[in-house]
């Protein structure tokens, strides 16, 4: 598991049913291609997010499949439409084999 790993996310606490709202995250990771050396001239492993997913009450919203050269510190923003109250669930996929996981509940009148 890579350290220092944070995301982070943004879910409007309220919305009106059927109305389509902007999520936006950025997860902290310093993305290790596994090609630079430390100090001792050992290879860092690599460490890069792969895949990102964002799921509404068990429903997939979004899945992104992310390329090695994507940049330190990935930033997704994208809207998705709420038909009822419920909790999004945002998860991103690291090479290492870790996930991290963040959940965020819309209320919908």
């Amino acid at each position: 598991m890579a350290e220092g790993v944070k995301p982070r996310v943004k879910v409007p606490k309220s919305a009106s049913a059927g109305e389509a709202v902007t999520i936006k995250t950025l997860i902290s990771h310093q993305m290790e291609s596994g090609q630079r050396k430390d100090s001792d001239g050992n290879v860092i492993p690599r460490s890069i997010i792969n895949r990102f997913t964002c799921d509404f009450n068990g429903q997939n919203v979004i899945d992104v499949v992310l390329a090695p050269a994507i940049s330190t510190n990935p930033y997704f923003e994208f809207d998705a439409t709420v038909p009822e109250s419920g909790e999004f669930t945002f998860t991103w996929y690291d090479d290492d084999g870790s996930t991290y996981t963040d959940t965020q509940s819309i209320e919908v009148s």
